[in-house]
């Protein structure tokens, strides 16, 4: 058989049987027939408390085999299900409650206050007990459910005319760059994502995947969960990132593949325990999100683990291209990979930066975004989606994202990619990690600020960073202020919020300019 570089792990025939183990999580295993029972009664109690297609259901819990369920049985009847960042505000949820106006919302036990205060009183909430009640006997006595202006679907058909075109799921983009948005994916968005992540890699119903993401991620959802149960594998649900906790389950539980963002890749090589830790049975990683530091790849790479970087967005379910396994992985571990085999992609059209925005088109691609078409208008292009970011194409076809368009800095009429910024400084070996952003400048109309995360026990100082820098950017590219600070934030996905930075810029240069 040839080596397709994906590791040592034998390939078994691949089949799907319904006494094979669907999801796991530590409480306890489901079989693929089990599952489906649960999923039909649980939909069964849904469709007796009014829910129909179109209406929304929504989720604020970590990572369970319940969460999985609550999906699985909303989608069934074509209602929609609305997964909520678990790390937001009351405040911040009940914004979002209002925005998709679901019919229920669902809670585990560690959110049930933050559940109830967001809802309200106009919201009926279903924690894991009801939830359980409904699942096993659907004529049990619960609360029905309130008038609500959100139930409205689209018309009285039943779960069995559900198509691919039919909504499946709303996903709120992270809000790094304002009010977050619902992305509305349809079943036929997940369908043909998942063909493609399977187009790229190899999929077994021999594998168990570590499920790290949270589910209201794109990643979490549609690049692990969803091609591992089409292809009858099993799906170990980690309630919420923790790298001890996903390194004992990748020895203990023989995990085979993941995916993660480069914070998770970052905290599980610098956990003590993963010099120790067996990977023997892991065939890949894929992550995404942003490029990893380059010391993460190597550590990776030194355990022997094939490392597939990808590119997307929520929008475009989330895939838009992925690493194909084999020796231009490893030779390339920084670049994402190639267009998905459903997806095409094209710069814009009178696009006159140096590296053009990339369009994206294809049936991965989301319908638009909830009761927001002027939004929805403003990121297509007639079949083709804006994706905001900067990339071009190296002689073998392999991407390379420059950087967020709405990132790049325009100083003195020179374009400065952050990302190219961030990569040189966070290679020095005073600095742990960094973030680059535009600040308002006088003289050039905008210039760089860094903020720097030094490396443990090192002493760092804004005239020495700027010093390491000169030879290796051009001047221009060199930060004008530096910023020493203990650590960057990020929500939940693990993504830098760099409006957080931008808000609060220095009231004076932090060194000279």
């Amino acid at each position: 058989m040839p080596d397709y570089g994906i590791g040592s792990w034998p390939l078994r025939q691949a089949r799907i049987r319904p006494d094979a183990i669907a999801l796991r999580e530590a409480e306890g295993e489901v079989t693929y027939a089990r599952l489906a029972e649960r999923v039909e009664q649980l939909a069964a109690a849904l469709r007796a408390r009014g829910i129909r297609r179109g209406h929304r259901v929504a989720h604020l819990g970590f990572n369970s085999v319940a969460a999985l369920e609550a999906l699985f049985a909303t989608t069934r009847l074509g209602a929609v299900f609305v997964p909520l960042n678990t790390r937001l505000t009351a405040d911040e949820l009940a914004l979002l409650l209002e925005d998709s106006a679901p019919a229920l919302l669902f809670h585990d036990d560690a959110h049930r206050h933050t559940a109830e205060q967001a809802a309200g009183a106009l919201l009926w909430t279903a924690g894991p007990h009801d939830q359980e009640a409904m699942t096993n006997r659907p004529d049990t006595q619960l609360p029905e459910l309130p008038e609500h202006d959100g139930r409205d679907g689209r018309d009285g058909r039943d779960e069995a005319g559900v198509g691919l075109g039919d909504d499946a799921v709303i996903l709120y983009t992270s809000g790094t760059t304002g009010r977050p948005k619902g992305a509305v994916l349809t079943h036929g968005n997940l369908t043909f994502n998942t063909m493609n992540q399977l187009a790229h890699v190899d999929v077994l119903s021999t594998d168990t995947a570590l499920c790290i993401a949270p589910l209201f991620h794109a990643a979490g959802l549609a690049q692990v969960l969803l091609p591992t149960l089409f292809k009858g594998g099993t799906v170990h649900v980690l309630p919420r990132f923790d790298p001890q906790a996903a390194l004992a389950d990748i020895a203990g539980r023989q995990i085979t593949s993941f995916a993660a963002v480069p914070t998770m890749l970052q905290m599980m090589c610098d956990h003590p325990d993963f010099a120790t830790t067996d990977l023997s049975r892991l065939r890949y990683v894929i992550y995404g999100g942003s490029s990893a530091p380059a010391r993460v790849v190597a550590a990776w790479q030194r355990r022997g683990v094939t490392l597939l970087q990808g590119y997307g967005m929520t929008e475009a379910s989330p895939g838009i291209t992925l690493a194909v396994p084999g020796p231009a992985a490893t030779a390339k571990p920084l670049s994402p990979g190639v267009p998905h085999f459903f997806t095409d992609v094209r710069p814009r059209p009178g696009d006159t930066g140096r590296t053009p925005e990339l369009l994206v088109s294809g049936l991965n691609v989301f319908r638009g975004y909830w009761k927001r078409p002027a939004d929805t208008a403003a990121a297509m292009e007639g079949r083709w989606l804006r994706t905001g970011d900067a990339v071009h194409f190296d002689e073998d076809g392999w991407a390379h994202v420059a950087d967020r368009i709405k990132d790049v800095i325009i100083s003195g009429g020179e374009n400065i990619y952050p990302a190219e910024v961030e990569a040189r400084i966070d290679a020095l070996p005073a600095v742990h990690e960094s973030a680059v952003v535009g600040v308002p400048d006088e003289r050039w109309g905008e210039v760089g600020l860094a903020y720097v995360v030094p490396a443990p026990g090192a002493a760092l100082s804004a005239e020495a960073l700027r010093g390491a820098l000169r030879g290796q950017l051009a001047p221009y590219k060199i930060p004008h202020h530096v910023r020493v600070i203990d650590r960057l934030p990020r929500n939940a996905t693990g993504k830098v919020m760099k409006e957080a930075l931008r808000a609060h810029p220095p009231r004076r240069p932090t060194v000279p300019s």
